[in-house]
């Protein structure tokens, strides 16, 4: 449970800085990926936010 709040605390800062709250908004970027081997189908992705140098992103 302790990572999934983590997540969703990760997941809220990001919106929160996305929509300008705090200051200029940033845009943020999603990445999402479906793909099939031999052991089935898999899902994954991420969201990430770039500002000047720094740069974050999270992924599943």
């Amino acid at each position: 449970m302790t990572l999934l709040r983590a997540i969703a605390l990760v997941a809220a800062t990001a919106m929160l800085s996305g929509c300008g709250a705090d200051g200029e908004p940033i845009q943020p970027t999603l990445n999402a990926n479906v793909g099939v081997s031999n052991n089935g189908a898999y899902v994954s992705g991420g969201v990430g936010v770039n500002r000047g140098p720094l740069s974050v992103f999270f992924g599943l």
